[in-house]
């Protein structure tokens, strides 16, 4: 009896070896594999203040629409001045501006010498006691002006007129006589240009633009005439040619000739 239970006991140790073996091989393949968590180690991360108060990365400030102005056409400072160089004895344009706030065009003080003026005409007079004389009318130039002078070919003596003046008679000019006007101030006088000086061209007279007029029209007449024509006579001759040929073919004469 103590030797079978001996035996038992020596069997036992054997097999608890191989039986141990058997199930950790049993357990390793039922359970799910492992994995190892990978550690990241970070440096020079700054440290998170643990006081700050988190909702304020919530407040979105508040963004103010920029505000488009139109811009108003008839702002003051904007507008040229109602002024015109060319009229005569006009309110200055200084006291234009002072008055609306308008712009004025760029002129020089009367310390410098004024720029030349522009002629504008040379017009003859065809009606009343100045019948048959020449005026000369111009434009200021952009200058301060005290006075201005007219200068014609040949004459003996100069005309001046006033700084608020824009024309002025020259007397009887023949044709392709020379004017000049001349601006003046205190720092002396404007010198000659090709626009501040004009030749005297005598303008058609109205009765030969009447007689241009009447023999272009007696021309236009004449063509129309001869086509009307032209058009009658190629008329007559399509119906004379029809007539006959009706005519031809109702003769039993015109049948037989054809015929044979």
């Amino acid at each position: 009896m103590g030797s079978l239970c001996g035996n038992l006991a020596v069997l036992l140790l054997f097999l608890s070896p191989l039986m141990h073996s058997h199930l950790f091989a049993r357990a390793s393949t039922s359970s799910p594999p492992t994995t190892r968590k990978k550690i990241i180690i970070m440096k020079d991360v700054p440290l998170v203040n643990t006081s700050t108060d988190y909702d304020d990365y919530s407040i979105i400030p508040e963004v103010v629409p920029s505000v488009k102005h139109p811009r108003l056409h008839n702002e003051p400072g904007t507008t040229a001045c109602n002024y015109n160089s060319c009229l005569e004895n006009q309110e200055p344009c200084e006291m234009i501006k002072a008055r609306e706030g308008c712009l004025c065009p760029g002129r020089s003080g009367e310390d410098k010498l004024p720029h030349a003026p522009r002629i504008k005409a040379l017009q003859p007079i065809t009606t009343g006691e100045n019948a048959g004389k020449v005026e000369v009318q111009w434009c200021a130039p952009d200058s301060d002006v005290s006075s201005y002078k007219v200068i014609v070919e040949g004459s003996g003596s100069d005309l001046e007129f006033g700084n608020g003046a824009r024309r002025g008679m020259v007397g009887y000019l023949e044709v392709g006589t020379k004017v000049c006007v001349e601006a003046i101030n205190k720092a002396g006088h404007s010198s000659y240009s090709d626009f501040s000086c004009k030749r005297y061209e005598r303008p058609e007279s109205l009765e030969l633009k009447l007689l241009a007029g009447v023999i272009g029209g007696g021309i236009v007449l004449i063509l129309l005439l001869i086509i009307v024509a032209v058009v009658l006579c190629r008329r007559k001759l399509c119906q004379k040619a029809q007539r006959e040929s009706v005519s031809g073919l109702g003769n039993p004469s015109y049948k037989s000739e054809r015929a044979s």
